[in-house]
């Protein structure tokens, strides 16, 4: 059974930073892209960062120069260090862990974190 469990939300204030984690178990982390996406109230999900197998990474232009996308394959984990925060920033985090296999997308997906910037 694949689960991603995301840890690390929380409310901040404009200009803080937080850490998103998300820890998978039951796929072989290693091969897999992973990904942060974030929805906020009454907007559609949209990919945040994302980094590949070999640790190709890339940012949506929101975000960019403020966030950080890393992975520990001995820990089968990624992170999010979001740095200066904005309200815009608020939103539920998910992880996403996707790859091809024989032409099949496997995609999965964590149960999201709250994040919320406001003073």
């Amino acid at each position: 059974q694949v689960q991603l469990v995301e840890s690390g939300g929380g409310l901040v204030q404009p200009g803080g930073s937080l850490r998103l984690s998300c820890t998978a178990s039951g796929i072989r982390f290693a091969i897999y892209r992973m990904g942060w996406y974030r929805q906020a109230p009454g907007k559609q999900r949209e990919l945040v960062a994302r980094i590949t197998s070999i640790a190709t990474t890339n940012y949506i232009d929101s975000v960019k120069g403020r966030f950080t996308i890393s992975r520990d394959n001995a820990k089968n984990t990624v992170y999010l260090q979001m740095n200066s925060l904005e309200p815009e920033d608020t939103a539920v985090y998910y992880c996403n862990a996707g790859r091809l296999r024989l032409g099949e997308l496997l995609d999965y997906w964590g149960q999201g974190t709250q994040v919320t910037v406001s003073s």
